[in-house]
Order: structure tokens, then sequence, then C-alpha cells
């Protein structure tokens, strides 16, 4: 075998190995967004009804990372779908930015 040979199989198999650690990290990644949406809507719920106020700073943090993350998929796949998605996300995550803005100053 030439050295190139044997360097062209040796890296394909480091990409097999590499697959399925990044299968995994995407699907804990998954995961974790979504218990984080969950335990917000939880926590949010509970501010609503015992203190009568939702701090929307947590709101924009997650609404930032689902906007980051259809970004980074749009700029990848340059499909309509994420693009809509990230104006969608972006929106929401300006919103809770000025909401919780007005929150800090008294507005609201």
């Amino acid at each position: 075998m030439k050295k190139e040979e044997i360097l062209a199989k040796a890296q394909s198999e480091g990409r097999e190995r590499d697959l399925p650690d990044r299968e995994a990290q995407r699907s804990g990644a998954w995961v974790a967004y979504i218990l984080g949406v969950v335990l917000l809507i939880l926590v949010d719920t509970v501010n609503g009804f015992v203190l009568h106020f939702v701090n929307r700073g947590a709101d924009f943090a997650l609404f930032s990372m689902a906007f980051v993350l259809f970004l980074t998929k749009y700029l990848r796949l340059r499909k309509k779908h994420e693009l809509i998605m990230t104006i969608f996300w972006g929106v929401l995550a300006l919103s809770m930015l000025v909401v919780w803005i007005l929150q800090l100053t008294g507005a609201l």
C-alpha cells in the first residue's frame, strides 16, 4: 500500500468513529434545549401565579439560543424554512429584550 492509501484509510476510519460521538452530542444538546424550554415555561408560570410578575430576561436568553441555532443551520444549509425560523426566533428574542429592558427601567 502506498502512503496516500494508508493515510486515506486512516482518515476514513476516524470519521466513522467520530460520527456516533457527534450524533450523541447533537441529540444530547436537543434534549437539553427541550428541557430548558419546559423548565422556563414552568418557572414563568409559577412566577406569574405567585409573584404576579414574569422576568423576561430568561425568555430573551432562551429565544436567543433558538435564534443562533437556526441562524447556524440557515448559514450552512441555505434552506428557506431555516431562514423563516431564524427570523421568527430573532423577532421573539428582540421583543423579549425590549420587554426585559422596559421591566428593568420600571416602565412595565
